[in-house]
C-alpha cells in the first residue's frame, strides 16, 4: 500500500510538473510571439544585415577560390569594389537617373489618370481602386470669379490665428519628411554596419550562437547553422546573378523600343528581381504603364519584352543558378509572401523567401533524422 501511495503521490507530482513547465511554455511562446509583432520593423531590419553579411561572405569565399590572401584583406576589396561600381554608376549617371525618375513618376501618374478616366467612360465605378490625388488640387479648387467693374475688391488678409496653423501645418509636414530621411538613412546604416560586422568575423558569431545552444544540442544545431549558412550563400550568389541579367536585358530592351526613361526602368526591374514572382509581376506593371506614353505598339512591345525576361528568369536562369539553392514549390513560396507581406508589409514580402529557405533547411534536417531513427527502430 505505501508503494502504491508514493506512486500515486510521484504520477501527481510529475503531472503538475508537466502542467507547470507546459503552462510556462506556451506563456512563452505567446510573449515571443508578442515581442516579434510589436517589433517586427527592428526584427526585419537586423535579418537583413545579416544577410548582407552572408552575402559579403559568400563573395569573399568566392574570391579566396581565386587567391589566398587573408580574409580581412579579401572581404576589404569586396567592399571596395561594390563601392567603386556603386561611386561609378552614381558619377556616370547620377543626372540621368534623377531625370528619368522625375519622368517616370510623372508619366506613371499620368497614365494612372488616363486608366482612370478610361474605366468612367466604360461605366467602371474606380472608387473602388485608390488612385488618390493625381491630378492635383486643380479639380477640387474653385475657379475664380471674374471682378466686376467699379466693385471693391476686398483685401481677406488672414489673421494672426490662421498664420500660426499654416506656419504649424508646414512645420509639421518638413519636420515629417526630415524624421522620414533620417530614418531611411539610418536604417541603411545600420543594415550595413551589421553586414560589416557579421562578414568580418563570422566565426565569431558562429561560435557565439553555438553556445548559446544546450551541449546535448550544440552538435546539431552545428549541422543545421552550417547548412543554413550554406544555403543562403548559394542563394544570394544565385539572385544577385539573376538580378544583374534581369537588369541589363530590361535596359537594353526598353533602349531598343524606344521607351524614354529605360535605364531607371532596368534598375528598378533588377531589384524587384529580388523578390519572387510578386517583383516581377510589379516590375512587368510599371513598366507596361510606362510605356503607355509612348504608345499601343511600344507598350505591347514592352509587354512581349517583360514575358520574355520572366521566362528567362523563371526557366531558364532559376533552374539553372539556383537549383543547388533552393528547391521551393512556386504556389508554396507565393503563398508564404502573400502572408508575410499582408501581415509585416514591405519588410516580409521581401524577406520572405529567406526566411522560408531557413525553416527548409530546418524542416528537412529534422525530418531526415526521424527517418533515420526510423530505419534503425
Amino acid at each position: 500500500m505505501i508503494d502504491s501511495a508514493d506512486n500515486r503521490l510521484r504520477a501527481r507530482n510529475d503531472l503538475a510538473w508537466a502542467i507547470a513547465v507546459g503552462g510556462i511554455g506556451i506563456v512563452l511562446f505567446a510573449a515571443l510571439l508578442t515581442f516579434a509583432w510589436h517589433f517586427n520593423a527592428t526584427l526585419f531590419l537586423l535579418f537583413a544585415g545579416m544577410l548582407l553579411g552572408v552575402a559579403l561572405n559568400a563573395m569573399t569565399s568566392l574570391l579566396g577560390r581565386l587567391t589566398k590572401l587573408p580574409h580581412a584583406l579579401r572581404l576589404a576589396i569586396v567592399c571596395l569594389a561594390l563601392a567603386g561600381m556603386l561611386s561609378g554608376i552614381l558619377f556616370l549617371g547620377g543626372t540621368t537617373i534623377a531625370q528619368q525618375a522625375t519622368v517616370l513618376s510623372d508619366t506613371i501618374k499620368s497614365q494612372l489618370v488616363n486608366v482612370k478616366a478610361f474605366l468612367e467612360r466604360n461605366g467602371v465605378d474606380p472608387s473602388y481602386l485608390d488612385f488618390g490625388n493625381l491630378s492635383g488640387q486643380q479639380d477640387s479648387a474653385t475657379p475664380e470669379q471674374p471682378a466686376t467693374p467699379g466693385a471693391t475688391v476686398p483685401h481677406n488678409l488672414p489673421g494672426a490665428g490662421a498664420l500660426a496653423s499654416s506656419g504649424g501645418a508646414i512645420l509639421g509636414q518638413t519636420l515629417k519628411v526630415v524624421l522620414g530621411t533620417v530614418s531611411a538613412v539610418g536604417n541603411f546604416f545600420i543594415v550595413l554596419f551589421l553586414g560589416l560586422a557579421f562578414a568580418a568575423q563570422p566565426s565569431l558569431y558562429r561560435a557565439g550562437l553555438l553556445f548559446m545552444m544546450p551541449a546535448k544540442h550544440r552538435a546539431q544545431a552545428t549541422v543545421i547553422v552550417d547548412r543554413i549558412g550554406e544555403t543562403l550563400e548559394r542563394w544570394l550568389i544565385a539572385q544577385m546573378i539573376t538580378m544583374a541579367a534581369v537588369f541589363f536585358v530590361t535596359w537594353i530592351g526598353l533602349a531598343i523600343i524606344g521607351i524614354p526613361s529605360s535605364f531607371i526602368l532596368g534598375i528598378q526591374a533588377g531589384l524587384l528581381a529580388f523578390i519572387p514572382t510578386v517583383g516581377a509581376l510589379l516590375g512587368g506593371l510599371i513598366v507596361v504603364l510606362a510605356s503607355l506614353a509612348s504608345g499601343w505598339i511600344a507598350a505591347l512591345s514592352a509587354f512581349i519584352l517583360f514575358l520574355g525576361v520572366h521566362a528567362l528568369e523563371s526557366y531558364i536562369l532559376t533552374p539553372i543558378i539556383q537549383r543547388q539553392a533552393l528547391d521551393i514549390p512556386p504556389a508554396t513560396l507565393f503563398a508564404f509572401q502573400i502572408l508575410l507581406g499582408v501581415v509585416f508589409g514591405v519588410w516580409g514580402l521581401a524577406l520572405a523567401l529567406p526566411l522560408m529557405a531557413i525553416a527548409k533547411v530546418m524542416i528537412d534536417h529534422f525530418k531526415a533524422e526521424d527517418g533515420a531513427a526510423a530505419q534503425v527502430a
